[in-house]
């Protein structure tokens, strides 16, 4: 939740990541991508340990907790500042009144993208019949961001960049994620190994609640 809401916050800066790659130019990318793929991973994380109906919970109740934080800005923007306030109406309602788009842009991605993650993840799980964390994590994952990616950016610009310069930022905030995604294949291993000795839990299995 709080890397859901953090997003959320500081979608309106937009920056250069360069990671030093040769061959790979500098990633442009709002701000808020940087603690985005954390949602993924931890998504995952709990299909794998409790199961598909109990991650959707969790997925719907981060859609709810993004429309109670949408409401707390539209809120502190209703009262006028003081005039001693260090932030003065102007510069509150240009951080986070011009976040309303962009933020009902991520929520609507956010809901998407992370619900076809989770039935990605149980698909995958089931073929390989549990085994192959690896790959229901990376395939689930870089598909769902795909959708996530181009929704957020699509409904953020749309006719308001040419379509030519939308590609661009599709493509830099997806391969950003895809690239997060395959770097975090080490740590969501890390995580199940922790869970599953605590939990005693065989390759597969989850817990029931």
């Amino acid at each position: 939740m709080g890397a859901l809401i953090t997003c959320n916050l500081i979608a309106n800066k937009f920056i250069e990541v360069d990671f030093g790659i040769p061959g790979i130019d500098p990633f442009i990318i709002s701000a808020g991508v940087l603690p985005y793929p954390l949602t993924f991973l931890l998504t995952d994380v709990l299909s794998e340990v409790f199961g598909r109906k109990r991650t959707n919970h969790v997925v719907i109740t981060g859609f709810v907790v993004s429309l109670l934080v949408l409401f707390i800005l539209w809120l502190g923007s209703v009262f006028p500042a003081i005039d001693d306030s260090p932030v003065t109406n102007e510069s509150y309602n240009e951080v986070f009144q011009n976040s309303g788009r962009i933020i009902l842009a991520s929520m609507t991605a956010y809901l998407v993208a992370q619900l076809v993650d989770v039935r990605l993840f149980h698909f995958w799980k089931g073929l390989t019949k549990g085994k192959h964390l690896w790959l229901r994590n990376n395939a689930s994952t870089v598909l769902s961001q795909l959708i996530d990616t181009t929704l957020v950016v699509g409904i953020i610009f749309i006719n308001k960049k040419p379509a030519g310069e939308i590609v661009d930022l599709i493509g830099d905030g997806w391969l950003f994620k895809a690239l997060a995604a395959l770097l975090d294949t080490a740590l969501i291993y890390a995580i199940m190994y922790v869970i599953r000795r605590q939990f005693k839990l065989k390759m597969g299995q989850e817990i029931e609640l």
